[in-house]
């Protein structure tokens, strides 16, 4: 199988990284602090994991995942990332990014202001949009009836079906919801996000079908 790197370690990164490593992905974790405090995480996750710096992290991954606060873009290793398929799992919060003009005015997404970070990766949004005590708890093998889907936004067609390839193999169907510019629609707030899937009180969450994730795409709405 192939390596997926990680910028960004949190609970949605390592959720995803937990998801990989069953499904029998290596993954090479790192976050601002060093790779010296992933060990435990490293060690939780078993032989298949290893810790590094952004920038090896990048380098290593055939895919992958960027997981961190908009604020953090600038520190991304562009270089590293170059070429490479990119998940952006991130979410706009101005509480704690700042307020951003051009998000605030909905004149770009969040996913496109990455991009002018990382110019020359393949972006692809996905894993935004459900809580990663859910999205631990919802994966399911194909063919079940109980699978959940997960939307993903991008440009790059190569991109979204190895996107695509790698959600399906760790436990979810995908919906494509279309351009980068159109990953508002899962965006903070939006009907599809975290709605579909229950309330946070619920740890274990509910199935949502690919149905359910189309139906809450159009009924979003931008002011």
């Amino acid at each position: 199988m192939s390596t997926v790197g990680f910028i960004g370690s949190g609970a949605i990164g390592s959720t995803v990284a937990r998801l990989a490593v069953e499904a029998g992905y290596q993954v090479v974790l790192s976050n601002s602090r060093g790779p010296e405090t992933l060990v435990d995480k490293v060690a939780e996750l078993g032989p298949r994991a290893a810790a590094a710096t952004s920038e090896q992290a990048a380098a290593s991954g055939d895919l992958v995942v960027v997981t961190v606060p908009v604020k953090a873009f600038p520190d991304l290793p562009a270089t590293a990332l170059a070429g490479k398929t990119v998940i952006d799992t991130c979410n706009y919060g101005p509480e704690r990014d700042g307020h951003i003009t051009e998000l605030d005015e909905a004149s770009l997404t969040s996913s496109e202001l990455l991009l002018r970070y990382i110019p020359d990766a393949k972006l692809v949004k996905a894993f935004n949009n459900i809580f990663y005590k859910h999205l631990l708890s919802l994966a399911r093998p194909a063919g079940a009836a109980d699978r959940s889907y997960l939307p993903i936004a991008g440009d790059s067609a190569p991109a979204k079906a190895a996107v695509t390839d790698f959600i399906e193999s760790i436990g979810y169907g995908v919906v494509d919801a279309g351009r980068l510019a159109d990953g508002w629609r899962q965006a903070t707030g939006m009907p599809v996000w975290g709605t579909p899937y229950g309330p946070y009180s619920n740890e274990k969450g509910e199935p949502a079908g690919e149905d359910a994730i189309r139906a809450a795409l159009v009924l979003a709405t931008r002011s």
